[in-house]
């Protein structure tokens, strides 16, 4: 993704000041659209460059502010004003509004042509674009059509950034929906958060997900964990009113044949938390005793634990159209604790020792000891992986 930061950083752009809303300049920008009326501003497109000389406007800050309302409307990537004759200096309400909505809003002297800004915007976009596309292309080579040798990955990693030391690891971004939405506004998020933290990584889109190779070896913030990472982008997320994202992080490999199992450790990840089977986590290596549940070969096994263990109280649950399973997970995730188990489930404390008494009934077990629960808790895992 092509963000402002990156095209601010262009030596052509040295006369032309951030005016406000710095911290929008992580927004993705695809593209410059030059409008000179707020009636052309239906022909904006999402993540572009905005500008305006003010040339139909009359001076009338009322009209350049709802402008740039719209422009923030249509996800436009900022706004490049021209001052001048037209616009002899930005209304103060549009810099506030800017730095409110954390919406970039960019100063331009009269002495710079706008036929000059555009080129240099357009050549430069397109170049990023063609080795963006180059970066994704190798990504999804390395994931889904190996057609090149190690030692050629290597190398185009090495061209992309990638030192000899690296230690790569995949994460995988996804809607918790499972629908397949314009995932760009996700990926401008996430990447507004990764950017302050990794140095170098490559980003794919893939069908409903989002794929980052990230090189923990440069990694700027070490000291900070990869959950709060994962936090700021859930809190991104929310606070743009967009649908929940679920995050998932592979383990971290030296060698160019373990990324591909990064990436199935990431989408496992994916998978449990989708079933909210355990408290909320987000790398591979949290996931505790659903490691040791998938290195069982012999799926039978495992099979046959589960149906010992619950298939009982899912044959009762079906004929008499109960809920002791679902009241079973409760009671093993409140750790039997009653009163946490009546809040929960919104039953009185005399309802919950019923339900737990016919528990022991139907299954043959006593809820009390703790090998039982243990039990109990890895059939509901195993059906987690199973399913």
């Amino acid at each position: 993704m092509i963000t402002l930061e990156k095209l601010i950083e262009l030596p052509a752009f040295n006369r032309i000041v951030l005016a406000a809303g710095k911290e929008g300049v992580s927004r993705a920008v695809t593209g410059v659209n030059v409008t000179e009326s707020l009636d052309w501003a239906d022909f904006f497109r999402p993540n572009e460059l905005i500008v305006t000389t003010g040339i139909s406007m009359d001076g009338d800050p009322v009209k350049l502010l709802e402008m740039a309302k719209f422009a923030l409307h249509r996800r436009a990537a900022g706004i490049v004003i021209n001052t001048g004759p037209y616009i002899q200096e930005i209304p103060a309400a549009i810099l506030d509004f800017a730095d409110e909505h954390q919406f970039p809003v960019f100063q331009m002297p009269w002495e710079c042509r706008v036929a000059d800004f555009i080129k240099f915007t357009v050549r430069f976009l397109m170049t990023e674009q063609v080795e963006q596309t180059h970066a994704q292309q190798i990504l999804n080579d390395l994931l889904f059509h190996p057609r090149m040798s190690h030692e050629q990955i290597l190398n185009e990693l090495s061209k992309l950034g990638f030192g000899e030391d690296a230690d790569y690891g995949i994460i995988v971004c996804t809607k918790a929906d499972e629908q397949q939405p314009d995932m760009l506004p996700f990926q401008q998020t996430i990447e507004e958060v990764f950017g302050n933290r990794y140095e170098q990584y490559l980003s794919s889109v893939y069908q409903d997900q989002i794929i980052y190779l990230v090189d923990r070896s440069k990694v700027r913030t070490p000291d900070i964990p990869f959950s709060k990472t994962a936090e700021k982008i859930q809190a991104s997320i929310l606070k743009r009113d967009m649908e929940n994202l679920l995050v998932g992080m592979g383990n971290f490999y030296r060698q160019i044949p373990d990324i591909h199992k990064s990436y199935q450790e990431a989408k496992m990840v994916i998978q449990l938390a989708k079933r909210q089977a355990v408290p909320p986590i987000c790398k591979y290596k949290e996931i505790g005793a659903y490691k040791i549940i998938m290195e069982v070969k012999d799926r039978k096994i495992i099979e046959t634990f589960h149906d010992d263990m619950l298939e009982n109280l899912y044959r009762y649950d079906e004929l008499h159209e109960t809920d002791y399973v679902h009241f079973l997970k409760i009671f093993l995730e409140e750790d039997g604790q009653t009163a946490k188990i009546s809040r929960r489930a919104f039953i009185h404390r005399n309802t919950v020792l019923y339900k737990v008494k016919k528990i022991e009934s139907i299954l043959d077990v006593d809820l009390t000891r703790n090998f039982t629960k243990t039990n109990l808790l890895l059939a509901f895992m195993i059906e987690d992986i199973l399913q």
